[in-house]
């Protein structure tokens, strides 16, 4: 029996990817388009990420400016970045947005770290779902003989390792996220 497991690796890679792009998308009090990223925009009755629709730049450290293609999704992208949580007013000037970030205050930083907290809890509880359906498979593989007693054993050891590894990728994303945001 092989004791690397490609399709569990593969699917621990892909929650560290997506805590790693959620952890993207909050604001560490400086401009970054990734804030952008879940913002929906109605466009034509289609949900249009911002990205799709406009050219996004960073013109100073706080400040995003987002030039649209077609001048009159303006109001649309208005609106969108209005109703959605980043804590960000939209200038609006009539060909492009303006958006400045302000500096975090104590509480928007607790709340944040609270958040990125909770996005690291369930990556872990991912992390584990998988370890979990891979030892039912090798239970299962074991209950038909087609794996021995050892094997199980050894799988079931190389796994957890594997399963604390990934736990510790992700307390450590979590502990570098939180000291970003934490910094003043």
């Amino acid at each position: 029996m092989k004791n690397n497991y490609p399709n569990e690796q593969q699917k621990f890679d892909k929650t560290l990817a997506a805590l790693n792009r959620e952890f993207a998308s909050i604001r560490a009090g400086r401009a970054n388009a990734a804030v952008l990223d879940r913002i929906m925009v109605d466009y034509y009755g289609v949900p249009t990420p911002i990205n799709q629709m406009a050219a996004i730049s960073v013109a100073e450290a706080r400040i995003l400016v987002i030039s649209p293609w077609d001048v009159s999704t303006l109001k649309s992208i208005d609106k969108a970045i209005q109703s959605s949580d980043i804590g960000i007013n939209p200038q609006n000037d009539g060909k492009t947005i303006r958006l400045n970030f302000p500096p975090l205050t104590e509480e928007r930083r607790k709340e944040l770290a609270k958040q990125i907290r909770k996005f690291g809890e369930e990556a872990k509880i991912s992390v584990r779902n998988v370890r979990r359906d891979a030892m039912e498979s090798f239970k299962n593989q074991k209950k038909k003989s087609e794996i021995t007693e050892d094997d199980f054993k050894i799988a079931e050891k190389d796994l957890q390792e594997l399963t604390d590894k990934y736990c510790k990728d992700i307390d450590k994303a979590v502990e570098s996220k939180e000291k970003e945001i934490m910094e003043v």
